[in-house]
């Protein structure tokens, strides 16, 4: 069995964290690997031992804490741990609280890990395009900011995610945004576009204020052995598709 992969952002290097795509689980089938979603229909046990390695490898001994993720702006506290059958529904969780380890998944939207390290704060937040677009990480700044963070010194890393190059959009999609909004649309074949999601969420980190904003460049559509894809299990007609997972924490 392959040890869980955990790629690390240089942004966030002070901090425990990581960025886990499918190496290392023990799911199998079709979302073999390390799947940690519940809806993807998997084995329970399976899933509950994969989140367990994925926390183990990135923060062990400490409680792993997740949400029920809708696609909203919403950013929830976590001043004590819930288990995962009390998840709130929201989209990013902030924490000051040392001894927690905070989960977003994700299969093709953005995954987003936040930190101040010297206010000792972290998030985690899901940025899907209707999530980014409708502020999440401006949502995720303001609660980290009412733990004592201040956003010239926040770190934000963007883990996988699906590429321009891999997401194919049409005129519906590009009438959600703003004519200024054009620089992140390539165009593609008639009535369509590419859009680059990484890239947006880089921008409205950027201009929120955050300090420091690392785009990890890694395309989960194409890396069928690294990361599972909900785009790509759409395009091969399969039933269902495997969630990764992202994580940042704070030691005790």
């Amino acid at each position: 069995m392959a040890e869980v992969e955990t790629i690390r952002a240089a942004a966030l290097d002070k901090i425990p964290h990581g960025f886990l795509g499918r190496v290392g689980g023990v799911s199998t089938g079709l979302v073999a690997g390390l799947n940690v979603g519940f809806g993807a229909d998997d084995d329970p046990e399976a899933v509950a031992e994969n989140r367990r390695r994925a926390g183990e490898a990135v923060l062990p001994g400490v409680p792993l804490v997740a949400v029920h993720q809708v696609h909203s702006p919403i950013c929830v506290t976590v001043d004590e741990p819930w288990d995962d059958a009390h998840r709130p529904t929201a989209d990013a969780l902030v924490t000051n609280r040392p001894g927690t380890l905070l989960g977003i998944v994700t299969a093709d939207c953005a995954p987003i890990l936040f930190a101040d390290a010297e206010a000792g704060v972290v998030g985690a937040a899901h940025a899907g395009w209707r999530g980014a677009h409708g502020g999440v990480a401006e949502a995720t700044l303001a609660a980290m900011e009412a733990l004592g963070a201040r956003r010239e010194r926040i770190a934000a890393a963007i883990g996988p995610a699906i590429a321009q190059a891999s997401y194919e959009v049409d005129d519906g999609f590009r009438a959600n945004f703003t004519e200024a909004d054009g620089a992140f649309f390539a165009a593609g074949r008639s009535g369509h576009f590419q859009f680059d999601l990484e890239a947006y969420v880089a921008a409205r980190l950027a201009e929120a204020g955050v300090g420091t904003v690392e785009s990890m460049g890694l395309d989960t559509y194409p890396d069928v052995e690294r990361f599972y894809s909900y785009r790509r299990s759409t395009h091969r007609h399969e039933p269902n598709y495997g969630r990764q997972f992202s994580l940042i924490g704070l030691p005790r």
